[in-house]
C-alpha cells in the first residue's frame, strides 16, 4: 500500500493572516503521481480549487482567498511544472507564504519511478520534462526540482499502490472531516407529466396509491400539509413502499461511498407531483434521516399546476 505521513515541519504563523479562518493547502509532486486526484477529492470535501496555478500567483491566491471568505475560506493551490518559473522557486515560495503569516498545509504525491513509468505509458502521454529523452529521464529531472518542495511538505501521500478511489478517500481523511464524506441525500417529488428528473439515481412511482386529487377536500392542498399526508400514508401498501426504499437506500449507501458519491437523488414520482409524492418524499427523507443519513426533501413541481 502507499503511504501517507505527516514530516516535522512546523512555522509560527503570525500577523492579519494568522487571525483568518481561512484553511489553505498547497498541493504539489511528481507528474503521474495523482494530483488530480486530490484536486477532485479536495473540492469534494468544501476546497475552492485553483488547478495548474503558476508559482509566481501563489501569494497573491493565498491574500486573495483570505479577503474573499465564504467559499474561499477553504482554498487548494495545485501547482504543476507545466509553470516554466514554478521548479526552481516552489520551495521559497511555499517559505514566502509562511513568513507572511499563513499556514499552509503542503500535500506532496509521490510514487515509485516504474509506477509513473506504467502510468504514462498507460495513457500515451510523453513527460513534461523529458524533451527528446526517455520517460525515465523526465522523471529524474522533475524529482531533481522538486527535492526541496518534498522536504517542505507537511503530507507526503506515496500513490504507488493506491488505487484512484483510495487516494480520494487518503485525502478526505486528512482534510475532510467525517461531515464533509458523508453521502447526502436528496429525495425529489415530481409529477410524471412533466418529465422524469435526469439527474435521478433512483426512480420511484407512487401511483399505485389513491390520488387525493379525487377527494374534494383535499384536493387544493400539498403532501406537505398533515391532512393529505395522513390520507396518503395510510393507504394499503403505502408504509410497506416507504419502508422497503429506506432499506434499500440504506443498503447502497456504504458502497457509494465507497465509489466516491457524494450526492444521492431519489426521485418519487406521481401525476403532477402535488400530493402522493410530495407526502412519500417527506415520509422517506424523514426516516432516512433518523437512520442517520443526510437526507432531505425537495420538490420539483409543487405548484407548477
Amino acid at each position: 500500500m502507499g503511504e501517507a505521513h505527516t514530516t516535522g515541519h512546523h512555522t509560527g504563523v503570525s500577523g492579519a493572516a494568522a487571525e483568518t479562518d481561512t484553511t489553505l493547502v498547497v498541493v504539489t509532486g511528481l507528474s503521474g503521481g495523482g494530483r488530480s486526484t486530490v484536486a477532485r477529492a479536495l473540492e469534494n470535501v468544501g476546497f475552492y480549487v485553483v488547478d495548474n496555478l503558476p508559482q509566481a500567483l501563489l501569494l497573491d491566491m493565498a491574500e486573495l482567498a483570505v479577503k474573499a471568505g465564504g467559499a474561499a475560506r477553504r482554498t487548494a493551490m495545485v501547482l504543476d511544472v507545466r509553470s516554466r518559473a514554478f521548479s526552481t522557486d516552489l520551495a521559497e515560495a511555499i517559505r514566502q507564504l509562511k513568513e507572511r503569516g499563513y499556514a499552509p498545509r503542503v500535500v506532496f504525491v509521490d510514487a515509485d519511478d516504474e509506477v509513473l513509468i506504467r502510468r504514462f505509458e498507460s495513457v500515451r502521454r510523453s513527460h513534461p520534462l523529458q524533451g527528446d529523452g526517455r520517460l525515465a529521464d523526465g522523471i529524474a529531472v522533475e524529482r531533481g526540482l522538486l527535492e526541496e518542495a518534498r522536504d517542505q511538505a507537511d503530507v507526503i501521500i506515496d500513490t504507488s499502490h493506491l488505487n484512484v478511489n483510495q487516494l480520494r478517500r487518503r485525502v478526505e481523511e486528512l482534510f475532510g472531516g467525517e461531515d464533509a464524506r458523508r453521502l447526502r441525500v436528496t429525495v425529489l417529488s415530481f409529477g410524471f407529466k412533466y418529465g422524469l428528473p435526469p439527474d435521478a439515481d433512483f426512480v420511484l412511482d407512487a401511483r399505485f396509491l389513491p390520488n387525493p386529487y379525487w377527494v374534494p377536500e383535499l384536493r387544493e392542498h400539498t403532501g406537505r400539509e398533515e391532512a393529505v399526508s395522513a390520507y396518503v400514508l395510510g393507504q394499503e401498501g403505502a408504509d410497506a413502499f416507504v419502508e422497503a426504499y429506506a432499506d434499500l437506500v440504506n443498503a447502497t449507501t456504504t458502497g457509494f461511498e465507497r465509489e466516491g458519491k457524494r450526492y444521492l437523488t431519489v426521485a418519487i414520482g406521481c401525476t403532477g407531483g402535488k400530493h402522493r409524492s410530495v407526502a412519500i418524499a417527506e415520509e422517506l427523507a424523514a426516516r432516512l434521516r433518523r437512520t442517520g443519513l443526510a437526507a432531505n426533501a425537495q420538490h420539483r413541481d409543487l405548484g407548477r399546476e
